[in-house]
């Protein structure tokens, strides 16, 4: 099988028109269904069948395309690992959210620097969706993500993750307040979560759920500060980092069981691990043994 074709047809299965497929590998939706036609020829299957004025894969074709997966990964692995030694040299792209650069990318973007001199990076703010998307396009080759255990993270199969860190979040109310949390007391409250990822909104969905009630969810914040500022002028309350330092008028209560805990992540494509760039890199963010405790928070994010 030719791996062009399977790249067509696992952009296909993605995509979901010849013509989406034609516009992002820049061919016209005849060659790109001349292609399909011919892999199928290749496979003796038929891989895809009419939907109306459009195309959609058969179960084999969804089949052909998770082995695709694997298929071009391996193949792109093997190119990448023609010289696994070779000096890290080239543009890194790097995308993630603002805690996890700074935590986690900026202790070694000067190391690098000095011991790599022929590696020049390019740093951008992506909340995990976007960053996933930006990936599976080949548009980023690294990218810092985060999920939490009530809602995790569920990314394009291209792709693999390595737990970086983990920390524990807690409920921010405006008040000092001590002793067990009853989340119940919160019922009634507006919530604050985030603009830009849907995470925390399902973390806190599930949370409520599970102790018996429906959170309403009045604000979309993706500033931590601001979010703040609206739970000290009684807007609502909202998930925010248990070790992020509190301002004056504001405590963030540990939760019980379940707990809510955030994990940041480093994600790349399959395959990818070994071009000399990437793994300089990987090599420092990635820790020894199990991810740490993340046992402080930046005040600004």
């Amino acid at each position: 099988m030719d791996p062009r074709r399977l790249e067509l047809l696992l952009a296909l299965s993605r995509l979901g028109s010849m013509r989406a497929v034609a516009d992002t590998h820049h061919l016209t939706t005849s060659t790109v269904s001349q292609q399909i036609a011919a892999l199928a020829k290749e496979t003796r299957t038929q891989l895809i069948e009419p939907d109306g004025r459009r195309v959609r894969l058969t179960p084999a074709g969804r089949r052909l395309a998770d082995h695709a997966v694997t298929i071009l990964a391996a193949i792109d692995a093997a190119l990448r690992d023609l010289d696994p030694d070779a000096e890290p040299v080239g543009t890194l792209r790097i995308g993630g959210f603002a805690t996890g650069i700074r935590e986690s990318l900026m202790p070694t973007l000067a190391e690098l620097a000095a011991t790599h001199p022929g590696l020049h990076t390019i740093v951008s703010e992506y909340e995990p969706i976007e960053a996933f998307g930006l990936l599976a396009d080949d548009d980023l080759d690294l990218a810092l993500t985060y999920d939490y255990n009530l809602a995790p993270a569920t990314p394009d199969p291209v792709l693999e993750s390595v737990a970086l860190w983990s920390t524990p979040w807690g409920l921010a109310v405006p008040e000092r307040a001590s002793g067990t949390l009853d989340l119940n007391d919160y019922a009634d409250h507006d919530w604050i979560v985030n603009s830009r990822n849907s995470a925390d909104e399902t973390a806190v969905r599930v949370l409520a759920s599970l102790s018996g009630f429906t959170p309403r969810i009045a604000h979309q914040i993706d500033n931590l500060d601001l979010v703040e500022d609206l739970i000290l002028a009684g807007y609502g309350v909202a998930l925010l980092p248990l070790h992020r330092p509190a301002r004056d008028g504001l405590t963030v209560l540990p939760l019980g069981d379940p707990d809510v805990r955030m994990t940041a992540y480093a994600v790349t494509r399959k395959g990818r691990e070994p071009w000399p760039p990437l793994r300089a890199m990987l090599s420092r963010l990635i820790p020894a043994d199990s991810a740490p405790v993340l046992d402080r928070w930046p005040r600004t994010l």
